[in-house]
């Protein structure tokens, strides 16, 4: 495994890496509608030997209606490119079970007879366990909280989960995929990160979905990406700069960033988006070598503004 951003890529990864594990909701789309640029992305690095494969741990659709939902967007798919925890879940084929993914439409009438068998100790698989869910109106309660309920009610946890960040969904998608080098693309530390740091797989992290980058700042060491980018086409497409300790400090790109304690001194461009993200990766690594993730909101805050962000 490479070290978080500080090894950097001379090429872009799109070069690198035969097989893209992409996140859909935050990396590909929001709700209905794409996010800017990410189908001229994804059609750009399948040009360049990068195949898509289209990964979630959302349950509530089919694989067939995923692809159609992102051909309409733009996004070359086929229902045998994307993977769902629903499809990681299906372990469970030969014994009774409960299998318990999202959809907008549970209610409780189907949560109290998950939570019957559930108490009555038949095998509980959950599909994910993400508290939120992306939506065009906002955030909105994700499998995660359902499965809190029922756990609630149930007193008892799930057996086994089968979406991010455990590793049935991972191993699913490479057995489909045939991947022999593997890149990890999502927008959640906690599932898609985490994932691939606990699969041992690269992975790259975009900011047009959930994370922001205050949340780098505050990441455990579980949670760091391998790589960072403000959009999955320059992720993809571009080369990452190596992050190297230079005189004190921090470099990448044209960027330095020092941290003193939680004060941050940033030299160089910050005003584009190469710069912004350079100085974004050097605080990363600036951040996480002071052990300052623990620093109080304001710190957070000022040193991202110190950034550009």
């Amino acid at each position: 495994m490479t070290r978080p951003l500080e090894d950097g890529s001379e090429q872009p990864l799109a070069a690198v890496h035969d097989v893209a594990l992409l996140d859909l909701d935050g990396v590909l789309y929001v709700g209905p509608d794409a996010v800017p640029g990410a189908p001229e992305a994804v059609a750009a690095a399948a040009a360049a030997g990068l195949r898509p494969a289209y990964v979630t741990n959302n349950a509530a659709r089919t694989p067939e209606t995923v692809a159609e939902h992102l051909r309409a967007l733009g996004v070359p798919a086929d229902a045998t490119d994307v993977v769902t925890s629903a499809q990681a879940a299906e372990m469970a084929d030969d014994v009774a079970a409960v299998v318990q993914g999202f959809a907008p439409e549970v209610g409780w009438r189907l949560l109290a007879e998950g939570t019957y068998a559930v108490a009555a100790g038949l095998p509980w698989i959950a599909s994910n366990l993400d508290a939120t869910v992306p939506t065009a109106k906002g955030t909105a309660p994700g499998n995660g909280a359902l499965v809190g309920l029922v756990a609630d009610a149930a007193g008892r946890r799930p057996d086994a989960v089968a979406g991010k960040p455990e590793t049935p969904l991972h191993r699913e998608s490479v057995e489909r995929t045939g991947a022999e080098r593997p890149i990890v693309v999502g927008d959640r530390l906690d599932t898609d990160i985490e994932g691939a740091n606990r699969a041992g797989t690269p992975s790259l992290l975009v900011l047009t979905g959930v994370c922001r980058p205050a949340d780098l700042l505050r990441a455990a060491a579980e949670l760091r990406p391998t790589y960072l980018a403000a959009d999955l086409r320059t992720g993809l497409l571009d080369p990452h700069p190596a992050v190297r300790s230079v005189d004190g400090g921090w470099q990448c790109g044209q960027a330095t960033v020092r941290v003193d304690g939680t004060d941050v001194t940033v030299d160089g461009a910050t005003e584009d988006g190469t710069g912004r993200t350079d100085a974004l990766r050097a605080l990363c690594v600036a951040w996480w070598a002071a052990e300052a993730a623990e620093a109080d909101d304001e710190a957070v805050r000022s040193a991202v503004a110190a950034a550009g962000w």
